[in-house]
């Protein structure tokens, strides 16, 4: 009989990334995504996202991943220029990195972006918040919190 442990999820993917978040559960157990069932993967044992919803307000979903320690990953190619999610990530201590740019639409498209990205994502994990950082292929850039 195979024992499973607890995974330690480290990723939130938002709903704007959903179906990268499909692909990443795949792959890896430290992930997880609104409505994200739960599952198995490599004998860990990943718990259902509390966030149920894929319709969840930034202003109750933000807040929730940041107390348990997730580093949020979204799709907002303007993120500097939405106050609301920005002021709540600076409120709660958020930490997020937000795929930007035109190769940031389509799921392949924004796979090649966090694969080229993967290296900067993982060094976010021992950075304190608040913080956003915009990602492309190319770029990894802090946007300010004003």
């Amino acid at each position: 009989m195979s024992r499973t442990k607890p995974a330690d999820v480290r990723f939130y993917f938002d709903a704007d990334v959903l179906g990268l978040a499909h692909v990443f559960a795949a792959l890896r157990s430290d992930i997880t995504y609104p409505g994200d069932p739960g599952g198995v993967k490599f004998k860990r044992s990943r718990p259902p996202c509390p966030i149920k919803e894929t319709r969840t307000s930034d202003d109750v979903w933000i807040p929730e991943v940041t107390s348990r320690g997730w580093l949020i990953v979204t799709r907002d190619s303007m993120i500097q220029n939405h106050t609301r999610e920005v002021n709540a990530v600076r409120e709660h201590g958020a930490r997020m990195v937000a795929l930007s740019g035109v190769e940031a639409v389509g799921t392949f498209a924004q796979l090649e972006l966090i694969m080229c990205r993967w290296q900067n994502i993982l060094r976010c994990l021992d950075e304190p918040g608040p913080f956003i950082y915009a990602a492309t292929r190319t770029k990894f850039r802090p946007v300010p919190l004003g």
